[in-house]
């Protein structure tokens, strides 16, 4: 009979006090933090600056502004039956893609083996585009099907899908249909996606692999693509896509707490038996809304009041998308709840992807591009991001394993200007493309995307692009929390309540349900009536129309400088800021509450086990057998290895990679021999290999240069090569100068 040692006795008591100690540690935070940030929500409104005037003066603006008050007054809520109508009209076609591109559908996932609402579509250039090149890498982008329909990749001209075709790429959107079919899963959309990407490979034999594009939850389907069948996808490019549900910050990031809240995942499950078996996409975008109640429920609507003459094309554009509600089955909403939102099982690998496998996010070999923003308040950048330190140890590991990742961080930009932001698509889209074009020639490691203005005296100067060297660390720093026990409290608490439900109530609520009372729920649910009401189904609104066209007639704006409308705005930002108060409190409710029932049931032991960072003890990433091999070849090759190893080192030296010099480097590797007459997969190999040798060797990298050029000419030939990529020695870093100066001391050009 063994014995506990007496010191694991000790820890294994003290174990319950560091969790409560832990768990009360976060409490207080949280509550200081908003303690801190709360005060400022009162600040008091500035008065706006009115020139004196005398009683005549006044009395004559405020007739202006009473005119020009009820004249907007009319064109408003002409605007808003105008919006209700199309919602209807958009309703009764099924709720067909926003995209406002002409498209062909290509592949209808509905008669695949394994059918879902999902298809394939081609974007044809609108007249007067350049035309689209086969040979160019294609463009494959997927929207979020999470309440809203497909489109907001190409809402605009100036989109993702935008950027592409500009560039001639030949572009195809993953549209779906607002009904799903019967019994589908998330399983059975992932394979549809895989048979569309077989499908553009097949159309561009002789292009590169496609780049994929997932949009906020397209992000899920697109890793999961590139987990199960890495051989199909060349970079995926993830839009807001909150891969780490469980990351953000203390006081800032209050949505991942709804679910615990909430108890789980039941209330999503009974939301969809309710359904007839569909969950209700409205309820999503209800929940949405309600994260900046300042702007969606009041704000929007008086910027269209305010400037009803010219806003609102725009705001029946934008109505047009948000309005349109889709469906999901039972299933689906369920899948996602339980393993995103309320079990984060997706960056762990704890997601099955059938029988005996499970989506690991390690085997995705493609070159990942993450785009974030701080100002996202429905994906932070620690939800976009996090997943990077829990697969990956470090990025020592990352580089082991081929791997590259790229993320570019917005200062500001919420989570729809991610992708309807014409900004937005002009800059950091545009850029992320340019970046694509050149992304062979980047080695694997883990870079930030850094984007500088040009110039600051030539407006139409180039922007200055820089991929920055950085660490799994630099990661976790932006992650903020991500490691709290209360979290998996959650999990254990909402597998409970589920099977409960599943046991308790589920027969009775299914066995109730049908699909005319699920179609009754659909109409009567807030924001489809609040449409609905103000349409020409509404018969009071009848004289609207008539009245707008007179108005527009005798159209009568009060002056810019009308006192009357500086007090009216100055009205309409204290009911903004008073919404946004009110937000400000619940959150702080919200996130003291979470803290304090999940962190006190963490405490107590209801969370599975410790949660620890990737930095654990085991096997290094220089034991893995690519690394072994990379090494053991240190000293093989010729002149295509010694130039990719030192343009690697040079880049090392740096501490990250100029795009322009990233172009040079590019042009060399598919231009010149002997690297054209590589296969790409043969040039990937080649940049891997030296990649792993530069990193986990750096100077046995350096010393055997000589053993790979032996000829005086070689030498000469690669130094010249590598010289005309690094660009003119004074524009270079010291670091970079001496590590060319080094490469020339020990390559002498004589015997």
């Amino acid at each position: 009979m063994s014995l506990i040692p007496p010191a694991d006795l000790l820890a294994r008591a003290a174990l319950p006090f560091a969790r409560a100690a832990g768990q009360a540690q976060a409490l207080l935070d949280v509550v200081g933090r908003h303690a801190a940030s709360l005060p400022a929500s009162l600040r008091p409104l500035s008065a706006p600056a009115v020139a004196p005037r005398t009683p005549a003066m006044l009395a004559a603006e405020a007739f202006d502004y009473a005119v020009d008050a009820a004249q907007r007054g009319i064109l408003f809520l002409d605007t808003l039956r105008r919006a209700g109508n199309d919602f209807l009209a958009h309703e009764r076609e099924g709720c067909p893609p926003v995209l406002m591109f002409p498209y062909e559908i290509l592949l209808d996932g509905r008669s695949l083996p394994r059918p879902c609402n999902y298809a394939l579509t081609r974007i044809i250039p609108p007249e007067g585009w350049p035309p689209t090149d086969p040979k160019l890498r294609p463009f494959v982008i997927i929207d979020p099907r999470a309440g809203h329909g497909a489109g907001i990749g190409g809402f605009k001209s100036d989109s993702q899908v935008g950027v592409a075709l500009r560039r001639g790429h030949p572009v195809y959107f993953v549209v779906f249909f607002r009904d799903p079919e019967p019994g589908q899963t998330i399983l059975d959309i992932v394979a549809a996606k895989g048979e569309f990407l077989r499908a553009v490979t097949a159309r561009h034999p002789e292009a590169p692999k496609p780049v994929v594009i997932g949009n906020c939850q397209g992000g899920w389907a697109v890793m999961m693509l590139g987990a199960t069948e890495p051989e199909l996808t060349g970079a995926l490019v993830l839009n807001g896509a909150p891969l780490s549900y469980w990351a953000g910050e203390r006081g800032r990031n209050p949505m991942r707490y709804l679910g615990g809240l909430a108890g789980g995942s039941w209330p999503a499950a009974l939301l969809a038996d309710l359904g007839n078996g569909r969950f209700d996409g409205a309820n999503l975008v209800m929940n949405f809304e309600a994260l900046s109640p300042g702007n969606t429920w009041f704000r929007k609507y008086f910027n269209l009041y305010a400037a009803v003459d010219t806003e609102a094309p725009r705001f029946l554009e934008f109505e047009r998308w948000w309005g349109g509600f889709y469906l999901m089955n039972a299933d689906e909403i369920r899948w996602i709840v339980e393993n995103l939102f309320v079990g984060d099982r997706f960056a762990r690998g704890l997601i099955s992807a059938g029988p005996g496998a499970s989506f690991n996010l390690r085997a995705v070999r493609a070159p990942v591009f993450v785009f974030a923003s701080a100002g996202d308040n429905i994906t932070p950048p620690g939800q976009a991001l996090r997943w990077i330190a829990d697969i990956y140890r470090d990025e020592k590991e990352v580089k082991a394993l081929g791997q590259t990742i790229v993320y570019l961080l917005h200062e500001d930009i919420g989570h729809l200007g991610i992708f309807v932001s014409a900004k937005v698509a002009r800059r950091e889209h545009s850029e992320i493309a340019s970046t694509l074009e050149l992304i062979e020639a980047l080695p694997p490691g883990l870079y930030e995307m850094v984007i500088r203005d040009g110039d600051p005296a030539d407006p139409a100067a180039p922007l200055r692009v820089e991929l920055v060297k950085r660490t799994v660390a630099d990661i976790r720093r932006v992650s903020g929390e991500a490691r709290n026990e209360a979290f998996p409290a959650v999990a254990k608490i909402s597998a409970l309540t589920q099977a409960a439900y599943d046991v308790l109530a589920a027969p009775a609520v299914r066995a109730a349900a049908t699909e005319w009372g699920a179609e009754w729920c659909r109409r009567l649910h807030p924001l489809r009536l609040r449409r609905s009401l103000v349409s020409d189904l509404n018969p009071a609104l009848f004289p609207v129309a008539a009245l707008a066209g007179a108005v527009r007639a005798a159209r009568r704006p009060a002056a810019p400088d009308n006192p009357f409308l500086a007090w009216e705005s100055l009205w309409a930002e204290a009911v903004e800021r008073s919404l946004d108060l009110w937000r400000d409190w619940r959150d702080a409710w919200v996130e003291t509450a979470f803290h304090a029932v999940y962190g006190g049931l963490a405490a107590l032991g209801v969370a599975a086990e410790p949660l620890t960072d990737r930095t654990d003890a085991g096997p290094g990433a220089e034991t893995t057998p690519e690394v072994r091999a990379a090494l053991a070849r240190i000293a093989e090759g010729g002149y295509a290895e010694a130039v990719v190893r030192m343009l690697i080192l040079l880049a090392d030296a740096r501490g990250g990679v100029r795009r322009d010099r990233l172009a040079r480097s590019n042009a060399l590797l598919t231009g010149e021999p002997p690297f054209r007459d590589l296969s790409a997969a043969a040039r990937q190999a080649l940049i891997r290999e030296q990649r792993a040798i530069a990193a986990f060797a750096p100077e046995r990298a350096v010393e055997t240069l000589p053993l790979l050029l032996r000829d005086a000419a070689e030498r000469a030939r690669a130094l010249s090569a590598v010289a005309a990529v690094a660009g003119p020695e004074e524009e270079m870093d010291p670091p970079v100068r001496g590590m060319l100066a080094r490469f020339r001391e020990i390559l002498p050009l004589s015997a």
